[in-house]
């Protein structure tokens, strides 16, 4: 099962609707790491082995190549553009049907390919 991590800029309604589906979901504020940057954000995830979500496609993009370059590992990112909840949660519901956390290990998913 896909363990998800929440980034700062990603609503948390998704973690409750995710959680009432018994998913585990853990947010930023939960974690107590709101202000961290970034690569705090991704290295807390990869520490607790969770795949982290961000509509912060750019620095996390860079962030993901960043750490390949350097041979560093992530458990997996999942960027996104800012869309409604609904759609969101159910993009993410396909995703964790579908595929399983050791494919997601240092990659980016795009949930844009789980929209329909």
């Amino acid at each position: 099962m896909i363990r998800l991590y929440l980034d700062e800029d990603v609503h948390e309604d998704i973690a409750m609707a995710l959680r009432l589906r018994g998913h585990d979901v853990k947010t930023t504020k939960e974690a107590g790491n709101r202000g961290l940057s970034d690569i705090e954000q991704l290295k807390y995830a990869t520490k607790k082995d969770r795949v982290i979500i961000s509509f912060n496609i750019a620095d996390f993009n860079k962030l993901h190549s960043e750490f390949m370059k350097n041979g560093m590992k992530h458990s997996g990112i999942i960027l996104s553009k800012q869309l409604p909840v609904g759609i969101i949660v159910k993009a993410l519901l396909r995703l964790f049907y579908n595929i399983d956390s050791e494919k997601i290990k240092n990659n980016i998913i795009w949930l844009s390919d789980w929209v329909r």
